[in-house]
């Protein structure tokens, strides 16, 4: 599973975006100073776009993609097929795209997050069949993808998706239960339930026992609610209907109820009338046997607490955009594996090991409040204008600020100056925020805009002293000119359809402080609109995922890799990789 993929995974697990740019389907370019300068800071095609084959019967085929976050596929450059030729497809059904303008492009329509597509097909006798499908996207930080095509075959109108779980998955949730049980409303439950399921003081082996018996039921119950979620929350399309203002606005709205909940504002608790059932049937239920704890076990995934809930949520969302309902499960069943862990370990002797209530429970709290309205923040990122999103993140900062007492002056601790200085920075962030966000600015990684000057957009074009090539063997002749020569050499990846291609372009390329810098490189451009076979590999060979990427030769042909350049990046930093080049002639 790929970095970017874990740390995702990690976020959820804890319901917090840690910045509006992770888990936001669109982030923003890095940041001033860090420009991408490697293929590593992107996903491979088939990590950004996960292609899952959901049904398959007689009349018609049913698809689901699944991008990764801050990347994006084209409604135009759908493609499929069906081999034996004698089944044709009908035309794909393909919902509502996301309105995007692009200067070179025009109008067109793009998708983010989950799309379902359905391809009708007549095909009465379901016999086997090979559908390709070919797609094309790109990503928010600049890069553009080939157009990639993947074959599915199906067999007698049935071919089950592919598992989307890894053991890294599985430890990851588990290490997510195991700290849901140490929130503060969860953590004072374990003396009560070892007292209720360990009734008769039991040796250490039979707590043990007793303990897992309890803590197996509870798993599958959780596992038992993933898998359902893997099973149909792909068709439910959980993440698409997210984008619905209609169910935005109350999820915010309950991410801040929980919140004002963790603050200590009032106690958010199930109906009495549903609670005191359960709790009449747990009391009632026989402690010390292993019927009885496994009851319990059961029980309890009923009664689970409101400190777990927002997490848990978030998960189920998670879960639903694999369409695995293996995975799913097995995913949710470690979550109940890590919160019944510190029972285990009570159960068998070692409560004394487990940390003691205390004021940290009120830090743990009070964070978990502040993550809670940052979810808040960033699902109403998705209706509200860009800058007053940006006055709202802004909010949030000067809020924690003042509660880390930032405006606080006498006499303080060193831990309480270190919280002091914390929240001064918070602060200063909160006036860059609303600073920015009444001059329009709407990037919270970015408050007040691009500091950096950019050649203007009336630049004029010139590509004088530039070499267009689209084939590997006119590569390798233009290496070995240059190299003849001595002279480095600057290979520039492009296509028509990429975007960013054109930004460079414009406002790098042919930017006023770059092109003297230019002038002792011999300037070769490979052209890859059509995305062939062979290009393809030849973006293999340097490990690239598609353009834009520019690659730096020294004048015996070998590359500076410190100083590639992949997805967008602006004049002045790429005028610094150039004198950083310059240094080394």
């Amino acid at each position: 599973m790929s970095m970017r993929r874990v740390l995702t995974l990690l976020l959820l697990l804890i319901a917090l975006p840690v910045s509006a740019g992770l888990l936001d389907s669109r982030p923003a370019p890095s940041p001033l100073g860090a420009p991408l300068n490697n293929s590593a800071d992107f996903l491979p095609v088939r990590e950004a776009f996960k292609l899952n084959l959901v049904d398959s019967s007689a009349d018609a085929i049913k698809l689901n993609f699944v991008a990764a976050e801050g990347y994006y596929l084209y409604k135009h450059r759908f493609k499929f097929s069906v081999e034996p030729t004698d089944l044709t497809p009908g035309e794909a059904v393909l919902p509502a795209g996301e309105p995007k303008t692009d200067e070179f492009f025009g109008d067109v329509e793009v998708y983010y997050g989950v799309l379902d597509v359905e391809i009708p097909l007549s095909n009465p006798d379901n016999r086997p069949l090979t559908l390709s499908v070919t797609y094309q996207g790109c990503a928010d930080k600049g890069l553009c993808y080939p157009p990639e095509t993947e074959q599915l075959e199906i067999n007698g109108g049935f071919s089950a998706a592919s598992a989307s779980w890894t053991w890294t998955d599985l430890a990851l949730f588990y290490l997510a239960g195991l700290g849901l049980t140490f929130t503060p409303c969860v953590l004072p439950m374990l003396p009560i339930l070892s007292g209720v399921v360990l009734r008769g003081r039991p040796s250490n082996r039979r707590g043990l026992v007793l303990s897992l018996a309890y803590v197996l039921p509870m798993a599958a119950c959780y596992a038992a609610l993933g898998a359902l979620m893997g099973l149909f929350g792909a068709g439910l399309n959980l993440q698409a209907m997210l984008q619905s203002p209609w169910v935005l606005v109350p999820f915010a709205l309950f991410f801040s109820l929980f919140a004002l909940a963790m603050f200590g504002v009032f106690e958010l608790r199930l109906p009495a009338f549903i609670r005191e059932r359960l709790d009449r049937k747990a009391d009632s239920t026989q402690g010390g046997s292993i019927a009885g704890a496994a009851t319990l076990g059961v029980l309890s995934s009923l009664i689970v607490s409101p400190c777990v809930t927002a997490p848990l949520t978030a998960l189920l969302l998670y879960i639903s955009s694999t369409g695995d309902a293996v995975g799913g499960g097995l995913q949710l069943f470690a979550l109940g594996l890590g919160m019944g862990t510190p029972l285990v370990v009570f159960a068998a002797g070692g409560g004394a090991l487990l940390p003691k209530s205390g004021t940290w429970m009120v830090t743990v709290r009070n964070a978990f409040g502040v993550m809670l309205l940052a979810v808040s923040v960033w699902l109403l990122e998705r209706v509200l204008p860009g800058a007053l999103s940006l006055a709202l993140w802004g909010l949030l900062a000067a809020g924690v600020a003042l509660f880390l007492g930032a405006l606080e002056f006498g006499t303080k601790s060193p831990r309480e100056k270190l919280a002091q200085l914390a929240g001064l920075a918070l602060l200063v962030y909160a006036l860059a925020a609303w600073t920015g966000a009444l001059q329009g600015q709407d990037d919270p990684l970015r408050p007040l805009g691009r500091l950096d000057s950019v050649a203007s957009a009336g630049a004029p074009a010139s590509h004088a002293g530039w070499q267009t090539i689209e084939t590997a063997a006119e590569l390798d002749a233009a290496f070995a000119a240059a190299q003849r020569d001595g002279r480095p050499l600057l290979l520039d990846w492009y296509a028509d359809w990429c975007i960013s291609c054109k930004v460079i372009e414009r406002e790098v390329l042919n930017a006023p402080q770059i092109g003297p810098q230019l002038a002792d490189y011999q300037l070769v451009r490979f052209d890859m609109t059509d995305s062939t076979a062979a290009q393809r590999a030849l973006l293999d060979r340097y490990q690239l995922f598609g353009p834009p990427a520019i690659l730096l030769f020294d004048g015996k042909g070998s590359e500076w890799r410190d100083l590639r350049v992949v997805g967008e990046i602006n004049a002045t930093d790429f005028s610094a990789r150039l004198g950083q080049a310059k240094e080394r002639f």
